[in-house]
């Protein structure tokens, strides 16, 4: 282990930590309407856009109106997207001439986007016109991002008040999220990632002279471009006037080469192929800064090429990976403390961000070390003490940053990569697998990943008033039936949205068909995708060929319980509670915050997930580590 390892994991959680107040308490005075240094320049927006919409920011929403909201911005936003991504051979800023994509991978696509999951299913820079990512892909990182933070804002707001039936307006939440935080953070780090060498531009792709020319077979075309065909033959028996087979010297029929004929008895024909010899090299361009940076900053993770934060366009130097991995832990990390903040109890902020935190480096700990052990498979090979497994990894980034970036991504879920987690060993594997299914609340997502804690500590709270013999009391509330119901639906609801499509693919055979491993491993695969996709985080655990109608249609339908059921259950429980008086705390209320509230906390959150899916998990990575150490491998 280098010492500058070291330095770059300390200055990693330590720049995070320190600017989680400053950032905090900035997001906490945006959203409770007091004045920050932006207001001068802002103010201005703000007001025009109410004045141009008609939103009313005095206006009040009850929690189903505020859901409501949410409805129609994402369902609006999923109808325009769908068809941007079906037109967009017809669109503007498509120099690559890239064409329309199919209804089920816009289908898909389009609900990932909306919904914050930005899952792909597809290769970006070669399935996405400039419109596409720009005015489609990139509008929506920006909206779903502000609407999560919104709706955790409304939360907050909820449980602050005591005797009242409203909790905001979404229309307000969501305009001050953009026009304070999201657009300017986004466009301010943009511009060290441009310096870094991102590309930001409106230009088609570059073209480079390759160093070693060399020739592959192309489909001929004709004067008009036209493919030139050929018809298929096969060989079959040749037969006399009576439609007998003629028989040869040797007694064998005399066989001849006759044109293939498919089911109407239509001539097959296939392209005629010849030699090209390639000189040059596509080099795929754009505007990728302005895409990463909001990516990165909003828990999107959706790259802008097909391998995301590997690609050394999208992730070119050392500064930039460092900068792209902060940006994944800052906004995620500042939403605890502003969420302390207008909730009016920064020790209980603390508490969950310490569990938070705990759970998260443990993650990221255990998994380095299971990534850095020796492949039992190559134990009789004496390959030296430099060994590392770097399969599926960029040698730039090393065992360390890749295992860094991805439990990162998929604690915070943001959901990009700079590694293939299916080459990660099977215990390593687990841990991005295992921050996605506990929840997606270590930190999590912008906005959701505070509230979806929240349910896990409504369960800790009513768990530890049984053991005390009190009726269970939340931030000076009372809670009831209704708090807990909604509390066991908003965790159960994406847990059912994970395990019951992963069973169904896991029998079926076009579920079967895009499996690139057999065995364990395969089942990995499968849970993996949609765990990602009941909890939105968009990271891939790779192997898997998810652009077929079967897995479009049932990731898209998971992405969409995942992000609405979370959504329902918290607005639900808080509106309920803005109803209720607040209650005086006494000698018997149970503190929610020190170490005793956290250690029940952190045991309930393992205890839930494991019993959910230790099934699972153990027939996944388990039984893949298992057979590895026998020397079998898939």
């Amino acid at each position: 282990m280098n010492a500058h390892i070291i330095i770059q994991i300390v200055l990693f959680f330590g720049i995070g930590i320190a600017l989680t107040p400053p950032l905090g308490r900035f997001l906490a005075r945006v959203f409770m309407g007091e004045r920050t240094f932006l207001h001068p320049v802002l103010l201005p927006v703000e007001k025009l856009v109410y004045k141009v919409t008609g939103v009313n920011p005095a206006e009040e929403m009850s929690w189903l109106r505020y859901l409501g909201a949410v409805f129609l911005m994402t369902f609006v936003g999923f109808a325009s997207l769908m068809a941007i991504l079906m037109m967009q051979k017809s669109l503007p800023f498509n120099p690559n001439g890239l064409d329309n994509l199919s209804w089920h991978l816009a289908f898909n696509t389009a609900w990932s986007f909306t919904c914050n999951a930005d899952w792909q299913s597809y290769m970006g820079e070669s399935t996405m016109s400039f419109f596409s990512q720009t005015v489609g892909l990139s509008v929506h990182q920006f909206i779903s991002g502000a609407a999560g933070l919104a709706v955790l804002v409304a939360v907050a707001r909820a449980l602050k008040r005591a005797s009242l039936k409203t909790i905001g307006n979404f229309w307000v939440d969501l305009t001050r999220s953009l026009i304070y935080i999201v657009i300017p953070l986004s466009v301010l780090f943009a511009i060290p990632l441009a310096w870094q060498g991102v590309p930001q531009t409106w230009q088609k792709n570059a073209s480079a002279t390759v160093v070693e020319p060399f020739t592959i077979q192309v489909a001929k075309t004709d004067d008009k471009g036209n493919p030139v065909t050929a018809p298929v033959t096969e060989s079959k028996p040749k037969l006399d006037d009576k439609g007998q087979p003629v028989l040869g010297v040797d007694g064998k029929p005399v066989m001849m080469d006759v044109p293939k004929l498919d089911d109407k008895g239509q001539p097959v024909t296939q392209p005629v192929m010849v030699d090209q010899q390639v000189t040059e090299q596509d080099i795929p361009i754009g505007p990728v800064a302005s895409f990463e940076s909001c990516k990165q900053l909003f828990t999107n993770g959706g790259g802008f090429y097909g391998v995301n934060s590997a690609h050394p366009l999208e992730n070119p130097t050392p500064v930039a990976s460092f900068l792209e991995m902060l940006a994944i832990i800052l906004v995620p990390m500042a939403q605890v403390y502003m969420f302390g903040i207008i909730i009016g109890n920064r020790k209980h902020a603390w508490c969950l961000f310490a569990v938070m935190l705990a759970l998260y480096v443990g993650s990221f700990a255990f998994a380095w070390w299971a990534e850095s052990q020796t492949n039992p498979v190559f134990a009789d090979i004496h390959i030296g003490s430099s060994y590392q497994n770097l399969e599926g990894k960029e040698t730039r980034f090393g065992v360390m940053n890749s295992v860094l970036w991805g439990t990162s991504a998929t604690a915070i879920d943001n959901g990009s990569v700079n590694s293939m987690h299916d080459s990660w060993m099977p215990l390593a594997g687990l841990m991005p697998m295992w921050n996605i299914l506990i929840g997606e609340m270590l930190f999590g997502g912008i906005g959701c990943g505070v509230y979806c804690m929240l349910f896990h500590v409504l369960i800790t709270v009513f768990i530890a008033g049984l053991m005390i013999g009190r009726t269970p009391e939340y931030l000076g509330k009372k809670l009831g039936a209704w708090e807990a119901t909604w509390a066991v639906i908003g965790v159960l609801l994406p847990n059912a949205a994970c395990l019951i499509p992963t069973a169904m693919s896991m029998v079926s055979t076009a579920g079967l068909a895009s499996l690139a491993n057999q065995g364990p491993h395969g089942l990995s695969e499968v849970l993996y995708a949609f765990g990602e996709a009941a909890n939105n985080n968009g990271s891939a655990f790779a192997g898997l060929n998810a652009n077929v109608p079967w897995y479009d249609v049932l990731l898209g339908i998971s992405i969409i319980i995942g992000r609405f059921a979370p959504i329902i259950a918290a607005l639900a429980i808080v509106g309920n509670l803005a109803k209720k008086k607040t209650v005086e705390a006494s000698a018997g209320t149970l503190p929610t915050h020190g170490w005793t509230f956290g250690l029940t906390l952190v045991g309930v959150i393992v205890i839930v997930a494991a019993l959910t899916f230790f099934p699972a998990l153990l027939l996944g990575p388990f039984l893949d580590h298992g057979l590895m150490l026998a020397g079998r491998t898939f």
